[in-house]
C-alpha cells in the first residue's frame, strides 16, 4: 500500500518526532509511506473561524498532493476529521470536485484507526513499561469514532498498564480557536482534565492529537506538575527516545 502521510502543521513545527514515529509504525505495518514535502495546513483554523475561501484553497492543495495515494494517514483526529467530514461540504455546489473529495475522504484515516482496522498491525515496534492514562480528543472521538483503536493497540504492548481516567472523553479545553475565544472557560476545563489525570497516578498521559497534548502539558506545568509525561500515542507505540 502506498500511504501519503499528512504530518500536520502542528507536528511539523512543534514535535516532529511524532511524524517520524508515525512513519516507523506505517513501515512496521508493511506500508510504503511517503511524505509530500509541499504539504502545509488542512485549513481547519480558518474553516472554524468562517474563512471558507482559505479553507477551500488549502483543501484543493491537499487534493493535488494526496489524491494519488492508496490511503492518507494522519496522526491527528482533528485534521483527519476536517478532511473526512468537512472537505466535501466545502464543495457541495461543485459536483466534480465534490465527488473527488468524497473519494479521498473515504481513504483518509486517523493513525490508530488505520493501524488497527486497515493495516491490522499486531506487533508494535516500541517498548513501554509502566502505567499510562489516555485522553480521547473530541474530533477523533465524535467525528471518526476513534475510541477502542488506540486502546487495542496499547493492549498489544505487554509492558503497558492502562489506568482509565474519569471523563476521558470530555474536552480538555483546547478546541483550537475555542481556547482563544473562551480563555477562562478553557482554563477551567483544562484544570478538570489535569485533576482527573492526577487521580489515575499513571505517570504518563497519552493522546492522539498534539493540540490537546500541548494544552494539557501547558496546564500541568503551570499547575506545578513537572513529572507527568505527556506523549502522543505514536510515540508510545513506536518507542524511541523519551
Amino acid at each position: 500500500m502506498r500511504i501519503g502521510l499528512f504530518v500536520t502543521c502542528l507536528v511539523d513545527s512543534m514535535r516532529p518526532k511524532i511524524g517520524f514515529a508515525a512513519l516507523k509504525l506505517l513501515e512496521a505495518a508493511g506500508c510504503e509511506a511517503i511524505v509530500p514535502e509541499s504539504q502545509t495546513c488542512c485549513g481547519q483554523p480558518g474553516y472554524n473561524s468562517g474563512d471558507s475561501k482559505t479553507a477551500k484553497y488549502l483543501a484543493l492543495k491537499f487534493l493535488s498532493e494526496f489524491e494519488s495515494f492508496d490511503y492518507v494517514v494522519i496522526p491527528s483526529g482533528s485534521c483527519a476529521g476536517m478532511i473526512r467530514a468537512h472537505y466535501p461540504r466545502l464543495f457541495e455546489d461543485e459536483p466534480e470536485l465534490f465527488e473527488r473529495f468524497l473519494k479521498i475522504a473515504e481513504r483518509t484515516f486517523e493513525l490508530t484507526d488505520f493501524l488497527h482496522r486497515i493495516a491490522k498491525l499486531e506487533k508494535m515496534p516500541g517498548a513501554f513499561k509502566g502505567h499510562l492514562t489516555y485522553h480521547d480528543s473530541c474530533s477523533g472521538l465524535r467525528e471518526l469514532d476513534v475510541y477502542k483503536q488506540p486502546r487495542e493497540l496499547l493492549a498489544k504492548m505487554p509492558g503497558v498498564s492502562l489506568n482509565e481516567m474519569v471523563e476521558s472523553t470530555t474536552c480538555c479545553g483546547f478546541g483550537g480557536t475555542f481556547s482563544v475565544k473562551y480563555g477562562e472557560l478553557s482554563a477551567r476545563m483544562s484544570d478538570n482534565k489535569c485533576r482527573h489525570i492526577a487521580e489515575t497516578h499513571a505517570g504518563t498521559i497519552a493522546g492522539g492529537d498534539l493540540g490537546c497534548l500541548l494544552n494539557i502539558e501547558g496546564r500541568l506545568r503551570r499547575n506545578g506538575d513537572h513529572s507527568t509525561r505527556v506523549r502522543h500515542i505514536a510515540e508510545i507505540l513506536a518507542g524511541g527516545e523519551d
